[in-house]
């Protein structure tokens, strides 16, 4: 097994991917218009360099499809609770369909209340949680974004898997700086990036990953059999828990280990939960005072010397913001191996191959 990484030498426009993968899911009986917005999320994830995310997810998704383990059609139920406060039922589709309808209710909400939360259950995987983020944040909203998943983490002391790598991500707007998006998992490493580099037969740094006696690894084939590590210990692990119980307790998702498996399960759908929360900047200030005081902050920040090794403090999000921009304009880069499994997935549902230019 190799210890560095694959070289992503190989280049894919943003405009072809997206075709690409809306012609596989429409194979698959998805509607072109949901087939698109899954495509807008998974490249949008490639795009700023969060590739656990991306493309290398759609083999999974068309697999849980055939196996009739996703709905490709699904008939989402809204029941409006309160003024500011709705729950979802995704109908068993696509976490991204889903995701995307309850930041868009949210916002809705908050255009007229100040505030709107939105909960979803029998959903699944719905990729970057950024994506919900920037959908609240291009509309001119604060957001929050949380998620479960399948168990791949223990409570801080245990060596068995209760909690997913839950993200916690959060958003604000600004006027002519840059917004702040922080999209985080309470992982040491997301488990995409583990399975990731199992696909590209890299190695994993220590301190990612226990194996299934709880010893650590670097092996990722052993990590996917084991546990992955929280950050900062316990409190990553509280904040797992917490994404648990806003995601899958109060939602009548799956929770404590009940979110099953896209990868390893294919009797049991994945009842994943989301908690998604907008809120309208002007409630408190006038817009007017709020996107000064944050475009102030973000100056703020910017103005503090730097430490030894570092040439800029960017704001978070702001490094995959630059990035997206630069692969726009360059192209995607994927590795052999990545490009490998795309073409036959293209192969086996019988449409054209992915363009791509070395």
């Amino acid at each position: 097994m190799v210890s560095v990484k694959s070289e992503l030498n190989h280049f894919v426009r943003a405009n072809d991917a997206k075709a690409f993968t809306v012609s596989v899911l429409t194979k698959n009986n998805v509607s072109k218009e949901d087939a698109s917005i899954v495509a807008d999320c998974l490249i949008e994830a490639d795009l700023r360099g969060v590739q656990t995310h991306g493309l290398s997810r759609l083999p999974v998704y068309v697999e849980r499809l055939k196996h009739k383990m996703m709905n490709p059609n699904p008939k989402m139920i809204l029941n409006k609770i309160t003024a500011v406060c709705a729950s979802l039922d995704g109908d068993n589709g696509f976490g991204f369909l889903v995701g995307r309808r309850g930041m868009a209710e949210a916002i809705n909400m908050a255009k007229n209340n100040g505030v709107g939360i939105v909960v979803a259950r029998n959903s699944n995987h719905f990729g970057m949680a950024a994506s919900y983020l920037l959908q609240a944040i291009e509309a001119g909203y604060f957001a929050f974004v949380f998620s479960n998943a399948a168990a791949s983490m223990p409570p801080w002391g245990g060596r068995q898997g209760l909690f997913g790598t839950n993200p916690f991500a959060a958003g604000a707007p600004s006027n002519k700086e840059v917004p702040f998006v922080l999209d985080i998992s309470p992982a040491v490493a997301a488990r995409g990036k583990i399975r990731l580099a199992e696909k590209r037969g890299e190695s994993i740094p220590e301190g990612y990953a226990l194996d299934k006696d709880g010893r650590n690894t670097t092996d990722p084939k052993k990590a996917l059999e084991g546990v992955v590590l929280p950050m900062a210990t316990y409190k990553g692990s509280g904040l797992s828990m917490l994404m648990d119980i806003l995601s899958g307790v109060i939602t009548g998702a799956g929770f404590a280990g009940g979110v099953n498996d896209q990868y390893n399960n294919w009797v049991n759908t994945q009842n994943v939960g989301h908690f998604f929360m907008a809120l309208k900047p002007g409630i408190f200030l006038t817009e007017q005072e709020f996107f000064a005081r944050m475009d102030s902050l973000v100056k703020h920040v910017k103005a503090i010397p730097l430490a030894d090794g570092f040439d800029e403090i960017l704001m978070p999000g702001e490094k995959e913001a630059r990035l997206a921009a630069c692969r726009l304009k360059s192209g995607i880069p994927y590795a052999t191996s990545d490009l490998l499994v795309l073409e036959n997935l293209a192969l086996a549902n019988k449409v054209h191959p992915l363009s791509y230019s070395n």
